[in-house]
């Protein structure tokens, strides 16, 4: 009998012992449709979530060319005013809280328990039910657009007392927002469950991978903030059904109360899109650049203090309603203390890239333009941070432009740059590199163009959310629609690329890239990484 044979036998008899056998052989994924209903499987889930936001990501996106199409030029072209506020309000929720969210939470379904050495997460019939619940709270948000005044149009903050003024949509635009926040808080409890009580022996948490890091934190955020909105919606629900006057004048309530709010979850919110993408960058950085991450703890630190900071900052968002000076003082200066933990995470990211040796394949093309293209976004927010210069910006095309450098370049282009990173460990097949790099050059050339002009158009006094505008405004507006066109079909490239990857090409490495498994356990695993992943905890060095 040859050594390798003794070998299997050794293993054939451990497994036995360890009641290994026959019961994991047909353990493998349920056939048919019903795999996906059913499915507790952390990859499967992970999937659905990923699958799921990117179809969301395509639908939210042709509503942006909706937009861009009517305000190629002046005057009124394709869709009357109330659709194009319809089209505003709807591009954001479901850009928000159907693309980018249930893309993070795929990622963190996939990656987590595989980097954790955890068999799964702590409580997979809870991760299927959050799952589940999305696709019936977007197919309630859309059937708003046939019902009469259509969908909700008075932006994605739903202020009153413009948003009570609506028709038939308000109890489900409030239902939908209820069903996102339990699918969020019940995906958060999963998150925070695994990663406490299911880490392998020996990764104590200042092991734990950058990524799981900056979703522990999000996870406390949305479990924080979630049920604030969840009161502030369910307040407006019963001001216009129940009589009652939080957030009306003639009542005793007062509006301003609602944006408060609204704003104490809304700006954690925008932190619980992009605490994920630094985790992301922080993880395909030290892997392209051949080196361990610079500054590790703090760079878990400054995650902390931004998840800190991100509660004590919300009212920036309504210096233009009126507050005291002291107030104004206050949260202009609070605002600006996040620059001190974002800065030390740019200059670690840098720091680590210094001297590496580095390789640009797509995912760390998109990590680098990140870099710099959220930096650009944040120096806009701290612009915007000072109180009086705010004055000046509010409701114009600038804060546009802001948001979108830190929410496209920013957190899209995180996402972007994991799929490219783990898709060959999901499928076990490279991607087009070609394809990828196209899409890459496509894409942030035509985020600039898009972008970019919108700075000038705001700081000119274009305000937002109109459909139509002064003439002085049509040339940055022609360009910043070409620039959308463009952006909005490279994507297509990028569907394509994950779809080929999918049927089949060049088989993926175990460790797929150069030293990666140095970077992380996933890499340990086969490409793609079976059904259950760890059937015994992995050794942490």
């Amino acid at each position: 009998m040859t050594e390798a044979t003794h070998e299997e036998h050794a293993i054939h008899d451990e497994h036995i012992a360890h009641g290994h056998h026959d019961e994991h052989d047909h353990h493998g994924p349920a056939k048919g449709f019903m795999r996906w209903v059913f499915t507790t499987n952390h990859k499967d889930i992970g999937t659905l979530y990923l699958v799921t936001a990117l179809i969301m990501f395509m639908v939210g996106g042709a509503m942006a060319l909706v937009i861009r199409a009517e305000l190629f030029e002046p005057g009124m072209q394709y869709v009357d005013p109330n659709f194009f506020n319809q089209m505003t309000t709807l591009h954001a929720l479901i850009m928000v809280f159907g693309a980018v969210m249930p893309a993070f939470v795929g990622f963190a379904n996939w990656m987590i328990p595989m980097m954790i050495g955890a068999p799964d997460m702590a409580l997979p019939r809870m991760n299927n039910w959050s799952f589940w619940i999305l696709p019936f709270a977007f197919v309630m948000l859309a059937s708003t657009l046939f019902m009469d005044g259509g969908a909700p149009a008075a932006g994605w903050t739903l202020y009153p007392p413009l948003v009570l003024q609506g028709g038939a949509h308000l109890p489900f635009a409030i239902f939908t927002v209820h069903l996102l926040g339990m699918s969020s808080i019940m995906g958060a409890i999963n998150i925070i469950v695994t990663v406490f009580n299911m880490r392998a022996p020996g990764m104590t948490l200042m092991k734990l991978p950058l990524f799981v890091w900056t979703w522990v934190i999000t996870a406390f955020l949305l479990i924080t903030v979630m049920p604030v909105f969840a009161g502030a919606v369910t307040m407006l629900l019963t001001d216009k059904f129940f009589g009652t006057s939080f957030f009306n004048a003639a009542g005793g309530g007062d509006p301003v109360l609602y944006q408060h709010l609204f704003w104490f979850f809304g700006h954690p919110e925008v932190y619980i899109m992009i605490l994920p993408s630094f985790g992301v960058i922080s993880t395909i950085i030290p892997t392209f650049a051949r080196k361990p991450l610079f500054g590790y703890s703090s760079m878990v630190y400054a995650t902390a203090s931004i998840g800190f900071l991100s509660f004590i900052v919300w009212a920036h968002h309504q210096y233009t309603v009126g507050m005291p000076l002291a107030g104004e003082l206050y949260f202009t200066y609070a605002t600006m203390l996040i620059a001190v933990p974002t800065g030390v995470k740019v200059f670690n990211w840098v720091a680590t890239m210094w001297k590496g040796a580095m390789t640009f394949e797509t995912p760390m093309l998109f990590a680098i333009a990140f870099v710099v293209l959220f930096t650009m976004g944040g120096f806009t927010g701290l612009m915007m941070s000072i109180s009086p210069a705010d004055l000046q910006y509010h409701d114009t095309y600038f804060i546009v432009a802001h948001f979108h450098y830190v929410l496209v370049p920013g957190a899209v282009f995180a996402l972007f740059a994991g799929t490219y990173y783990w898709l060959p460990k999901w499928t076990g097949h490279m991607y087009d590199e070609k394809l990828g790099k196209l899409h890459f050059w496509l894409s942030t050339v035509s985020v600039n163009v898009l972008f970019f002009p919108q700075h000038f158009l705001g700081l000119a006094g274009m305000p937002r959310r109109i459909p139509d505008y002064a003439v002085q405004f049509a040339e940055f507006n022609a360009m910043s629609s070409v620039g959308a066109f463009i952006f909005g079909f490279a994507q297509l490239i990028f569907v394509w690329v994950v779809i080929k990857a999918i049927r089949g090409g060049e088989k993926a490495t175990d460790e797929v890239w150069e030293g990666a498994s140095e970077h992380g356990l996933e890499w340990t695993l086969p490409s793609p990484p079976p059904y259950h992943t760890w059937t015994t905890a992995p050794d942490i060095k």
